[in-house]
């Protein structure tokens, strides 16, 4: 298995994050990839993914972080993911509109400065996107759209994937990959949302799929409330597996090299 999106860079891991990375490789976890959300968790992951051969990372803003920058930010950016070979992507970067109690809605116009800068730096060094989206679908994709002949061949992918079908097809059709995590073993719909998540992974096909675990967050049941760790990807491909009606072996094999696709790993 691969874990395409984790965060062993934050304070959740601090003290352990060694014996969580141990216990992955052993659990049978190929690869991880973590992920930064502003300048200096980025960095972090950077050096997380020198310490180990398996490790690798993805330097980016979440859209969160897009008010909380200086001048320089896209600049600082593109040094670190010049400065190691195990950089292999331009995220957590999109668009959120959801209102977080701590965060509120950062103003949607600043969300897109702030992604368009990184998908032209995206462009500009040849990796691919890893793109967060919480109820922006739609503006999200008519930015991309307007770079659909300067991306990647294989542009990247859209991390913990909702929103409904309509917005699946058309993600797909620009030749993105779509992540799901554990909120696909949760019963419901994520308030905002109107389709179930089993139904777009149900939809979507396997050769566009990749597993994550967005660690120390979205654990999957049986497993929920504590603390997610990237060796829980097993947990969500099984869960996959038995919606695909397909032996877990397949599914573990058709999305390793869905992952190694995308980030070349």
């Amino acid at each position: 298995m691969v874990d395409v999106h984790c965060h062993l860079n934050f304070h959740s891991f601090e003290k352990d994050y060694d014996e969580v990375i141990k216990q992955a490789l052993e659990a049978g976890v190929e690869r991880i990839i973590n992920v930064g959300t502003k300048l200096d968790s980025s960095r972090e992951a950077v050096d997380l993914a020198k310490e180990y051969d398996s490790l690798y990372a993805i330097i980016g803003i979440h859209p969160h972080h897009a008010d909380k920058l200086g001048e320089n930010w896209i600049n600082e950016l593109e040094k670190l993911a010049k400065s190691s070979k195990k950089v292999v992507g331009i995220g957590e970067c999109g668009m959120d509109y959801y209102s977080y109690r701590s965060n509120a809605i950062v103003d949607p116009k600043l969300q897109k400065d702030i992604f368009v800068k990184q998908i032209e730096l995206s462009i500009k060094l040849k990796l691919p996107l890893q793109i967060h989206n919480r109820l922006a679908g739609k503006d999200l994709v008519d930015i991309l759209m307007n770079y659909k002949n300067e991306l990647l061949d294989t542009p990247g992918m859209f991390h913990c994937f909702s929103g409904n079908l309509e917005h699946l097809k058309k993600v797909l059709e620009l030749g993105f990959y779509v992540g799901f995590d554990g909120n696909i073993t949760y019963d419901g719909i994520a308030k905002g949302e109107d389709t179930k998540l089993s139904d777009l992974a149900s939809f979507a096909p396997m050769d566009r799929i990749v597993t994550e675990t967005d660690s120390p967050f979205l654990t999957p049941v049986p497993l929920r409330g504590s603390r997610n760790v990237p060796q829980n990807v097993i947990i969500v491909g099984q869960f996959l597996a038995d919606l695909k009606k397909i032996p877990f072996g397949e599914l573990e094999r058709i999305t390793s090299e869905n992952a190694k696709k995308i980030f070349n790993i």
